[in-house]
């Protein structure tokens, strides 16, 4: 038998016997010619059955293969999964490719119900209901395309710099960030946690003497929102780091990874990204603005806008539109935002040694939405308990997690960040619905 050929591959091949198999995209059934585009996972080709046969014909010998083929064609509904073998021509005047098949035999594999739930105008809802449906999209399969190249980049860089992977623990005792957003689960006779992150974790390998450490792995967040950046379980891209000076060091690594992640997309897949999604993907060119928070909102009140929260910390609209100020002043998507103030960080984020109001962190902004936060991490354990006692926190019920403090922590610190939100931003998405396999929302379990 024909060995398998991808339908990227085709164009590469010479004139002659091929077999590919895939989806039954369109059927145009004439009368004298029939015409069917498969999709595979790589791409769509046109099949051309030009020996059309209706009717059994005595006196054409290959009347018992013809009328078979002929019947079999006319009845190939939408998403039919059919192996094809016949003879590839190149043909400059095919629109698909520049290449066609003329078919000798067609084999159904599994046929498809003749009603198709997803429709070209379905809504995101009915498109989530039959992801495995709308995955065989083409922008759809870019998606995870272009994922999996971002992700190979950033892994190459960090294991060139000698950086570890682990994977950390989703089943947690007590809470790595805030108990408000935390989803419990039973465990046997007691309770247990979904990790909001894997930041105890990671702290703890600078502790074990890792040194640079990465991870990909989920998170959840019992976040009751619907918005379109949102997610209760989401893909978080982790690092942590030793021996640092400031969260300068983890801003340079932060903006190396996003620079490799990019560059790798841009080079393997920014054509059909300017194809599929109209979107002319951008490299930023380092270093990336750093703007202090409490300078950033001056810029953003000058431009006509003023953060109306309570707290001290920056809202979407004024990422956007301190993104859209960096974009004018200095050509960039991106722009990391410093100096958190400590009342909206978290304990082990290391204050400023200057003004310790202030905090050692920064939110990278990527097209005027937050993708990622990162700090340099208090390593102190006296420092480290007393900033918990601020925050209202006992440390004894953070036994597990100060105790690596006490034995000899280097100095470290790191960030996560979403990988969908990523995606999303990358591609000019309308949701992170768009970028993730499966999403899971407040109202959403299935599929």
């Amino acid at each position: 038998m024909t060995e398998r050929v991808l339908i990227k591959d085709l164009a590469a091949r010479e004139d002659g016997p091929v077999r590919v198999s895939g989806w039954v995209e369109k059927v145009r059934d004439q009368r004298y010619v029939q015409f069917v585009v498969l999709r595979d996972e790589s791409g769509a080709v046109q099949l051309v059955n030009g020996g059309v046969l209706r009717e059994p014909d005595p006196e054409n010998p290959r009347s018992d293969i013809l009328v078979p083929r002929t019947t079999t064609i006319s009845e190939l509904t939408h998403g039919t999964f059919v192996t094809v073998e016949g003879e590839l021509q190149h043909n400059e005047r095919v629109k698909l490719g520049g290449v066609e098949i003329q078919i000798e035999t067609i084999e159904v594999v599994t046929k498809a119900l003749p009603d198709n739930p997803v429709a070209d105008d379905s809504n995101i809802d009915v498109r989530l209901d039959w992801r495995f449906l709308d995955l065989r999209r083409p922008e759809q399969n870019l998606v995870f395309r272009v994922q999996t190249t971002f992700l190979h980049a950033l892994r190459n860089l960090w294991v060139e710099r000698g950086f570890i992977e682990i994977q950390t623990p989703k089943l947690m005792a007590s809470a790595s960030e805030s108990r408000a957003e935390l989803f419990e689960v039973e465990y046997f006779e007691g309770k247990a946690f979904l990790a909001q992150s894997p930041q105890f974790f990671k702290q703890m390998a600078q502790a074990a003497g890792f040194g640079g450490i990465f991870e990909v792995g989920p998170a959840f967040r019992a976040d009751h929102s619907f918005t379109s950046r949102h997610a209760t379980e989401f893909t978080s891209i982790d690092t942590e780091l030793s021996w640092i000076d400031s969260h300068e060091d983890v801003m340079e690594l932060h903006e190396e990874l996003i620079v490799a992640g990019l560059t790798a997309v841009k080079e393997k897949h920014g054509e059909e990204i300017q194809k599929l999604f109209n979107v002319d993907l951008q490299v930023p060119a380092r270093p990336f603005p750093r703007i202090p928070l409490a300078e950033a909102k001056e810029i953003v009140k000058a431009r006509g806008y003023e953060v109306p929260r309570a707290d001290a910390d920056m809202d979407p609209e004024g990422e956007r539109q301190i993104a859209a100020h960096v974009k004018e002043a200095f050509g960039t998507d991106f722009v990391f935002l410093t100096d958190y103030d400590s009342s909206i960080r978290p304990f082990y984020h290391m204050r400023n040694e200057e003004n310790p109001q202030l905090t050692k962190s920064y939110d990278l902004i990527y097209r005027g939405t937050e993708i990622s936060t990162g700090a340099q991490r208090e390593h102190r354990i006296d420092v480290l308990e007393a900033q918990a006692r601020d925050k209202g926190m006992d440390p004894a019920e953070l036994g597990f997690y100060l105790d690596f403090f006490r034995y000899g922590m280097p100095s470290h610190g790191g960030f996560g960040m979403g990988l969908n939100r990523v995606l999303m931003l990358m591609l000019e998405q309308p949701s992170i619905r768009e970028t993730t396999y499966l999403f899971r929302g407040p109202n959403r379990l299935l599929p």
